[in-house]
């Protein structure tokens, strides 16, 4: 698309309404059943009073404001309205405690915060005498809050209708605000994800999210007849990439799900071309294929199992980037036909133009199932910091790969194996942070701090981060994410770690069961369970989980088979610090809040009983005990 002086991403949001105003949809929301839309009038409207209201109200050049909610279109309006302003947006999870809000609150010195609903406003205000530059905590769905009174809350309707006023007396303010923008001007905050101390603040530019959306639109092809559904965090560099700036850049339609709990249903629904979705969503997708494959009828399993090889054949002759024979594709053909093609309407994939997984390690088993079945799932690799550096091509597919580099981008390692890149999109730095910065782009380079390696094809395979790569007392070494990205491809695997390192002569793993496909196997089975605690521990489940670990020790070699496992008696929560936001193990804090059952699967122990701290959704804590078992893999 032509973008000639379009440096920022309220100028795109301009020249979006100036060419296509209400004659296109630019978002639809599904609200109390109902697909409501907005047009790119209404889009730039919301901004634009939004903006002026949050001016009214204080808001000056260079400020920040922390957004807290869910995806919807609010958070978009409040992003683009602050941005416009000359202000900087910084993202937080929806699921983060109050003591995390406070933290990203008072570390970017945000001076408002723009919440979804009763649940984020409860956080902002149980911190705000806590938060002394928060002028205004705003919240755009009123559900339960009718009777909060406090002086320094408003809902996101009063701020549009102050804009309004304004306007009237400032016709031109807006459109003046947006053009003294300039693409190196800091667009948002994207906190890291805190795997190996606080979070810290990277600050990307304008140009940055707008080359990188550019980059994500020539890789997929988007257009302006494209659809998105928004599922990922826009706390998360890759929703900023894509969806606020991929949908600006290319004009594309950004759809938004009801609830979270319904993204499977409106996926159907809607049939978008364009999804991310991160390594979890799929393997999640492709756990509940698997279990509704194995409670099928005879016939279902029977014809599925008779396709589904033939979709493997030539989505692996494609990889390999061989030519599919006259046979073969009338055999895809017809078995997309009979059977594959229903499977993709089921999950909702059916119009997939492109899809894209990042944000950590995917099995490559889990990129050729979906191949299998038709859906251009790519992988891209990078961090907040550099945002994607390299990518898959539709055409060039390497599933153990993450792609080769994107354009203008480079990818080097360093003596010791380290992943540098570097790129257009590059961070801006890290706020309040010189010396963090100037570590982490020693050189000119990014020190993204992974291991890995580029093939002969120049395609990057990442293995894992420097510092988790483990040598065990037989001086071998071996990858812990290498092997869990191909756990987690088992349907009854929800999570795992695996562990061993110099004072161990083997490796071993801590799983966390899927419960829900767990549960289903265990009740068509007639085995009874109360909990999730009762249930792991099941000789059965034992058993079962057992088998999955004997298939994957198939693919390694000798030193690197697990020997011994514990199904945990329950599953690692980020509220508990176990799991970064973005669903990455704290594996150094795991490893010490297990120590003891470690040391109870690397001795000579059958059974050890364990107590594990607990954090309710409430903010209460306590404690579980439970007699976990310690099981050899034969």
């Amino acid at each position: 698309m032509e973008a000639r002086g379009v440096d920022t991403l309220p100028k795109f949001l301009k020249r979006n309404y100036e060419i296509y105003g209400d004659k296109r949809v630019a978002m639809r929301e599904k609200d109390f059943g109902i697909w409501q839309t907005y047009t790119w009038k209404d889009y730039y409207e919301k901004v634009k009073h939004f903006s002026l209201g949050l001016i009214i109200l204080g808001l000056q050049r260079g400020d920040k404001i922390s957004i807290l909610g869910e995806n919807k279109p609010e958070w978009y309006w409040a992003e683009l309205a602050a941005q416009s302003a000359g202000a900087i947006a910084v993202g937080i999870f929806v699921d983060c405690l109050p003591d995390e809000v406070k933290y990203y609150v008072n570390h970017s010195d945000s001076t408002f915060i723009v919440c979804h609903d009763q649940e984020q406003v409860d956080k902002a205000l149980q911190i705000f005498d806590e938060t002394p530059k928060i002028k205004k905590v705003i919240y755009w769905d009123p559900k339960g809050l009718w009777s909060y009174d406090h002086p320094a809350l408003m809902s996101f309707d009063e701020v549009l209708d102050l804009g309004k006023e304004y306007e009237n007396s400032h016709p031109n303010l807006f459109e003046e605000n947006i053009k003294k923008g300039k693409g190196d001007d800091i667009a948002f905050f994207c906190y890291t994800s805190g795997t190996t101390g606080l979070p810290k603040g990277a600050m990307l530019s304008h140009k940055a999210d707008i080359y990188i959306a550019e980059v994500f639109g020539d890789i997929f092809r988007c257009d302006k007849d494209d659809e998105y559904l928004t599922f990922i965090a826009p706390a998360w560099i890759t929703e900023q990439n894509l969806g606020i700036g991929g949908g600006l850049v290319w004009a594309m339609k950004v759809s938004f799900p009801e609830e979270p709990e319904t993204v499977q249903e409106n996926l159907r629904e809607l049939g978008p071309t364009v999804l991310f979705w991160g390594p979890r969503q799929w393997e999640s997708a492709n756990r509940t294929f698997q279990v509704k494959l194995a409670d099928a009828s005879w016939l279902k399993r029977f014809i599925l199992n008779l396709f589904l090889p033939i979709g493997y054949k030539v989505a692996d002759d494609h990889m390999k980037r061989q030519r599919v024979s006259i046979f073969w594709r009338s055999l895809r053909f017809i078995a997309d036909e009979t059977a594959i093609k229903h499977l993709r309407d089921k999950m909702g994939l059916s119009r997939i133009k492109v899809a894209d997984t990042a944000g950590g390690g995917i099995s490559p088993d889990i990129i050729r199932f979906f191949r299998a079945v038709g859906v251009n799932l790519i992988q891209c690799y990078g961090s907040t910091e550099v945002s994607t550096a390299t990518s898959h091509r539709t055409d060039d597919i390497k599933p153990e790969s993450s792609g080769t580099c994107s354009p203008d981008a480079e990818v080097r390692l360093s003596e010791d194996g380290e992943i540098l890149a570097r790129s257009k999109s590059l961070l801006s730095g890290y706020y309040k942070n010189a010396e963090a910065t100037e570590e982490a782009m020693s050189g000119g380079w990014y020190h993204t701090g992974d291991f890995g390696y580029i093939d002969d094809d120049g395609h990057l395979i990442a293995m894992d981060r420097m510092a988790d790569l483990k040598e065990l007392a037989t001086g071998h070494k071996y990858s812990p994410q290498y092997i869990e990205t191909r756990l987690r491809f088992n349907p009854y695997t929800k999570d795992v770690l695996v562990i061993g390192g110099k004072e161990n002569e083997f490796v071993s793993a801590i799983v966390n069961i899927d419960f829900d496909n767990v549960g289903r196997w265990a009740e068509a089975r007639k085995i009874p369970y109360t909990t999730v605690v009762d249930l792991s521990q099941k000789l059965q489940v034992i058993e079962l989980v057992r088998k999955g670990l004997e298939e994957v020790n198939k693919l390694l070699p000798e030193s690197a088979r697990i020997r011994k496992f514990v199904n945990l008696h329950k599953e690692f929560d980020p509220d508990e610090a176990e799991l970064t936001r973005t669903r990455k193990l704290r594996r150094d804090l795991v490893e010490k809040r297990y120590s003891a059952l470690i040391d109870a699967i690397y001795g000579d122990v059958d059974e050890l009983v364990t107590e594990a701290p607990i954090v309710y959704r409430d903010g209460r804590t306590g404690t579980i005990k439970t007699a976990v078992r310690v099981n050899s893999v034969f």
